[in-house]
């Protein structure tokens, strides 16, 4: 008895290829956006709970400084940076510190497996992280600034720029705290470094620059956050140079772009670990 072949039948069904069985079977790879929106609700679900004492201890904070400064500081541009350093400073205290603190405990806890099983992209999981705990950051930020302008009797004309400091300078830090977290062996190390980057972010961000030597000018030259705070400063003039703000904007988006490359690729070292 011979044996034909099911494909030179009448009526027959086709046989299907190898390549093709081994794909059907194969849902369709995870696309960034869709992953990272589902990452940044479930952050945002995560850490609704902390919320309220989040926005109280960086608001707080931001505006304990603004008020301390205001007897050793007059109105003036000295005074445009102390606010404009002040409303970033919230963004610092929740995109170096807190976000150290998360990803240190989370690749110590293992939490990092539980990401490394879904169809997630490394990307999806930084960004949203990212995005979730910067969006606290905006009441707080915009507080501080309103309560700094009318302590030192700026205008409020140009408090739209927040709209987009927050985001650019948000996205700059949080690439750098999540990278701390990530690439620190322990979590208590993770903790320091955030700590010592927000601190950097106080000392460098609010003081003004005219008063700093000129090694520590170029310190501030380094951080991210000095040119969210000069943006916002800079709009505090009569006839703002928006040129100069882009530019400044810019700066940000460009270290935004890169700091967050560095913590995706931290993430997917410290995931296969």
């Amino acid at each position: 008895m011979s044996v034909v072949p099911a494909q030179v039948l009448p009526g027959g069904v086709p046989a299907v290829p190898e390549t093709a069985r081994d794909t059907d079977g194969l849902g369709p790879p995870a696309r960034l956006w869709p992953s990272l929106a589902a990452v940044y609700r479930a952050q945002l679900s995560r850490a609704r709970v902390a919320r309220i004492p989040l926005l109280f201890v960086a608001t707080f904070q931001s505006v304990g400084i603004a008020v301390m400064m205001r007897g050793v500081v007059d109105s003036g541009t000295e005074a445009r940076s102390v606010v404009a350093g002040s409303a970033v400073l919230v963004v610092a205290y929740v995109a170096l510190n807190l976000l150290s603190q998360y990803f240190g405990q989370l690749r110590a806890s293992g939490g990092l497996d539980h990401y490394a099983t879904l169809p997630v992209p490394p990307a999806a999981v930084v960004l949203g992280a990212a995005a979730a705990y910067a969006s606290f950051t905006v009441p707080g930020t915009l507080v501080t600034a309103v309560f700094g302008c009318a302590l030192f009797g700026l205008p409020l004309s140009n408090l739209w720029i927040l709209l987009l400091v927050i985001p650019l300078a948000g996205a700059a830090l949080s690439g750098l705290g999540a990278a701390c977290g990530l690439l620190a062996p322990r979590p208590e190390l993770a903790t320091l470094l955030g700590q010592l980057g927000m601190s950097a972010a106080l000392l460098l961000g609010v003081l003004p620059a005219d008063r700093m030597p000129e090694i520590i000018r170029l310190a501030r030259d380094l951080l991210p956050s000095t040119y969210g705070v000069e943006a916002y400063a800079r709009t505090f003039a009569e006839r703002p140079d928006w040129a100069v703000v882009l530019a400044d904007l810019g700066v940000c988006a460009g270290v935004g772009v890169v700091s967050l490359a560095v913590a995706t690729w931290a993430y997917r070292r410290a995931a296969v670990r």
